[in-house]
């Protein structure tokens, strides 16, 4: 065998060992998005991220690989933010509270209390220019943002009734990390707790935190429901998520798969918050069931009287949002308020 021959076989075996040598070989390695999230495979975020995992790969033809990661399974919900931002993990889902803490504090206007009226205001809200406004903040940390996803108005719990405002005090509510979820509980008269999502439902049994603030399908699909005596459907706050990716990896993808992708991030949404409301509704039924948790729907006397008392966090917070985006937000509820009346 001469040189030529010799360094020609090397290079070849070598190439081979580290997956390098040929063009085909790049070929047939898909492209895999790992996508990570903190919540059970059977809430709507989970079906969603499973539904859109089904898309991208159908319609790339296999040159996309999806794998999801439910319930915390790689990163808890503090952690994931800086893991897609390392390139560990291509794609979550984070509730929008997430932003705040990171620097994004406009992404807090989610966070505030009686802020949507109706999923109409939240669609708008979000599809329109306040929500692509937002998603242009993230950039510069090193994500895209990709999507809004929903998961229902929150709700109130407990191991005692809370139907009366003076019900807070004292009581030790798990929160996610944002200020504004902080000042709520204060205004309320509750200690914040802020706690990973993973950590509440064995804090709740042993009493290290006394309740909590979620959507149905989260509280039943976490099994909270067997840990807290007392649900008020209170319907005071917004849980959402953002679908984000690392901006370097999406940047770096083909045009052509970024376009397949794009579109089926689209029609996950579409899917996702169609479910989103069912899912809540099924789990609200679900918890009533169960009976291990008494179910008492606020009147809306008392859930003016709610909103009196968490207004002032609105004003509280104008500075760190920005008065603008949150005059923004009233204007599109008087929209659909004055469109209502108007059919």
């Amino acid at each position: 065998m001469n040189v030529h021959h010799f360094f020609a076989k090397l290079f070849l075996v070598t190439g081979l060992a580290l997956g390098l040598a040929l063009p085909g070989a790049w070929a047939a390695d898909p492209i895999v998005i790992k996508f990570s999230h903190v919540v059970a495979p059977n809430t709507p975020k989970g079906k969603a991220a499973e539904y859109f995992k089904k898309l991208a790969e159908e319609r790339t033809n296999g040159r996309v690989k999806v794998e999801v990661y439910p319930n915390s399974q790689l990163y808890k919900d503090r952690e994931e933010i800086e893991a897609l931002q390392l390139g560990a993990v291509q794609m979550l889902a984070p509730s929008l509270s997430k932003f705040g803490p990171l620097g994004v504090r406009a992404f807090e206007l989610f966070d505030l209390p009686y802020i949507f009226p109706n999923k109409e205001t939240l669609y708008r809200v979000m599809d329109g220019e306040i929500g692509k406004r937002l998603f242009t903040l993230l950039e510069p940390k090193g994500i895209i943002g990709l999507a809004y996803w929903d998961n229902g108005f929150k709700h109130m719990s407990a191991n005692r009734p809370l139907r009366n405002v003076e019900d807070f005090k004292g009581l030790k509510m798990r929160i996610q990390s944002s200020k504004v979820l902080e000042a709520q509980m204060k205004a309320l008269g509750a200690n914040p707790q802020v706690m990973a999502f993973s950590e509440v439902y064995s804090a709740l049994q042993q009493g290290v935190v006394d309740g909590t603030e979620n959507p149905i399908s989260n509280l039943y699909t976490q099994k909270m429901h067997e840990v807290q005596k007392h649900l008020t459907l209170s319907q005071h706050g917004y849980l959402g998520y953002a679908v984000i990716v690392n901006k370097a990896f999406w940047d770096g993808l083909p045009t052509d798969i970024r376009n397949v992708l794009d579109k089926a991030m689209e029609d996950a949404t579409r899917y996702e918050r169609e479910i989103a409301q069912k899912e809540n509704d099924d789990a609200l039924a679900a918890v009533r069931k169960a009976g291990t948790t008494e179910v008492f729907v606020l009147p809306l006397a008392d859930r003016i009287k709610w909103w009196k008392v968490l207004l002032p966090v609105h004003k509280e917070f104008e500075d760190k949002i920005g008065r603008d985006l949150i005059q923004a937000a009233y204007k599109v509820a008087a929209e659909v308020e004055k469109e209502g009346k108007a059919k």
